[in-house]
């Protein structure tokens, strides 16, 4: 498993090899002069004196993603977000630019081709060779940075896949586009792609366990029952289709009966499952309607205004353990309580004071509003949980005017739907 540390692992991997194939080829002694092997930017190479020194630099001047990788998997969460379900690696292609530095004629065409010939001979980074390129002896790792002494733990090594050397041919304008950007002069180059690079998060999964039966078993064969063949075009399980509230509002309210419609909802001990995780909400809850296989209803609980998710858990005809159905979305709104219409008086300023009450309270966090009319009114910050409002409208129109609350982008009820045509409740407001 490789850290976010392998990027910088595969450079200094490459930089021991190279400078180790230096030395055993004693190119050192042929050019008469000592040379380094570098991972520098390569404006950086030469001093700012002008004095070129022997050297070879690998520069990392490109990361991209590997395609082959990348469409395998993507990181995935729950439907809550709260877990990981899966940790697909971060699959990544390294491109490399080998520069040959040499104050001496035919300087640099030699080290280019001793280093060429070096990553031909190696087109793999093998494990060992890893683990002893990033593993420093005792008696210099102490002298060593703090950067290349935490290689050591980049895991590197223990990737599922290993790593390739591949040449990258760059074309002249690439080339020279290349060395423009990085506002250096041109020196003898070749370039390579270090493919692939897996880094992965160490941070845990939620496992499934294997199916250990499909179906109940016989207690007297033992065998499992299999899979269920039907002659239908509707799945054999509990289904919600619809989620509304009865009495037509887009969002429900506390205390207002929402209908489950579907199919095959029929069963025992069938029980409304109604969640939200930011708010920490998990409530089982009694359905009503009957024995009917097509509907179920309930009534809303005493919870905060948003949204939520609600699913059927019932005991099917025949089977004794329970099922769950797929969830769908319930929305969940504010309701003014006070009494309605209301009159308020203009202060000197022409500023009206409203206040009002509310279920369910208002949460903390939440963000909340009062609509007169068509302008909305801000609450502000919400610090703790209330029920009543009290929202000073700056240059208050005078007149009548209807009253909404927002919480969360979620309104009260302004619309009674139950009149044809459907006319506007009499939550009203007149200014004086």
């Amino acid at each position: 498993m490789s850290s976010a540390l392998a990027i910088a692992g595969v450079t200094a991997v490459l930089r021991d090899l190279l400078n180790d194939g230096l030395i055993n080829h004693n190119v050192s002694g042929l050019l008469g002069s000592t040379v380094t092997v570098s991972a520098l930017p390569p404006d950086r190479v030469v001093p700012v004196n002008g004095t070129e020194s022997t050297q070879l630099n690998l520069f990392l001047h490109q990361v991209t993603f590997n395609t082959g990788w990348r469409n395998h998997a993507l990181p995935s969460r729950d439907g809550a977000g709260t877990q990981r379900l899966s940790n697909p690696p971060l699959a990544l292609d390294l491109h490399y630019l080998l520069s040959a530095y040499s104050a001496e004629e035919l300087g640099s065409e030699i080290l280019l081709g001793y280093a060429m010939q070096l990553l031909h001979e190696v087109p793999v980074l093998d494990r060992q060779a890893i683990t002893t390129a990033l593993t420093p002896s005792p008696s210099v790792d102490t002298t060593l940075p703090p950067a290349l002494r935490a290689l050591t733990e980049c895991g590197l090594a223990d990737q599922v896949e290993q790593i390739k050397l591949v040449p990258d041919p760059l074309s002249s304008e690439e080339m020279s586009k290349l060395w423009t950007a990085v506002q250096s002069h041109y020196r003898p180059s070749a370039a390579y792609v270090a493919t692939v690079l897996l880094i992965e998060s160490s941070k845990p999964t939620r496992s499934t366990l294997p199916v250990l039966s499909r179906g109940p078993v016989d207690p007297i064969t033992k065998r499992d029952r299999g899979v269920v063949v039907q002659a239908d075009l509707l799945p054999p399980f509990p289904t919600i289709q619809t989620v509304a509230a009865t009495n037509g509002q887009p969002a429900a309210t506390v205390g207002s009966t929402v209908d489950l419609a579907g199919h095959h909802l029929d069963g025992t001990n069938r029980t409304i499952l109604l969640s939200n995780g930011r708010f920490g909400i998990d409530q089982a809850l009694p359905a009503a309607g009957g024995g009917s296989g097509s509907l179920v209803s309930f009534t809303v609980p005493v919870v905060p205004a948003g949204v939520y998710q609600v699913a059927l858990q019932v005991i099917r005809p025949g089977e004794s353990d329970p099922r769950t159905s797929n969830v769908l979305a319930l929305v969940v709104g504010p309701e003014i309580t006070t009494a309605m219409p209301i009159t308020v008086g203009r202060d000197g300023n022409e500023a009206a004071t409203i206040g009002l009450t509310v279920q369910p309270q208002i949460q903390p966090g939440q963000s909340a509003s009062l609509l007169v009319g068509t302008r909305d009114v801000s609450l502000g910050r919400i610090t703790v949980a209330t029920g009543s409002i009290n929202v000073v409208v700056a240059d208050a129109p005078t007149g009548e005017s209807l009253l909404r609350v927002r919480v969360d982008g979620i309104d009260s009820p302004i619309i009674d739907r139950s009149a044809v045509p459907p006319v506007f409740h009499n939550y009203r407001v007149t200014i004086t």
